[in-house]
């Protein structure tokens, strides 16, 4: 009767220890999913400060009465482009199409911006360096977001390929994260030509 006992008990410590640990290694997911979710958030209030910053920078430029039309349509249509993508972290076709929307934008403001050192009263307009400088900005804290939520995917891709991670993973369809990758563009270096 005692060994009756004993066994049930050991059988009953390891089932609650099994279960425990299994609940343990849920909880471990959904808290670092929405680590991920939370980065993403960010990277997403950057890309709509810059967003917002963009018919600011149309609208100080726009009065230069010989200002390139063409540059500004051009921006105007990468950012009206990409504030209409929706994305969904587990879709890599939509990450991608995501970032090839903000590389439009950065193409098109970098084009902007270099177009309005031909302009004088533009570089000695007040407003419009604030603006640059606010851009300037931005774009350093898209560059600062983007690599926390790359961190967080890393973490969570780690977590969720580890034995036995995956199959508590598959249990509940736990999904790899996308990460941002660098544009093929971005590993030419440029061309800097004084001529």
């Amino acid at each position: 009767m005692n060994k009756k006992w004993i066994t049930i008990w050991v059988i009953a410590l390891v089932l609650i220890s099994i279960i425990g640990s299994f609940f343990g290694k849920y909880n471990t997911f959904v808290s670092m999913e929405e680590w991920v979710k939370t980065a993403w958030s960010q990277v997403e209030n950057q890309y709509q400060r810059r967003y917002d910053l963009i018919p600011n920078i149309v609208n100080t430029v726009k009065w230069e009465a010989n200002f390139e039309k063409s540059t500004l349509e051009a921006v105007i249509s990468a950012r009206a482009s990409a504030t209409k993508t929706t994305i969904n972290l587990n879709d890599a076709q939509e990450m991608a199409e995501f970032q090839k929307e903000q590389t439009w934008i950065s193409q098109a403001l970098s084009r902007l911006l270099m177009v309005t050192e031909n302009y004088p009263n533009l570089k000695a307009n007040q407003w419009f360096a604030d603006l640059r400088v606010e851009l300037e900005w931005t774009e350093n804290r898209i560059s600062t977001e983007r690599m926390r939520y790359n961190e967080a995917v890393q973490n969570f891709n780690i977590y969720i390929r580890q034995f036995p991670n995956n199959i508590v993973a598959s249990m509940f369809w736990f999904e790899k994260k996308n990460l941002f990758e660098s544009n093929s563009w971005a590993n030419v270096a440029p061309n800097v030509n004084f001529n």
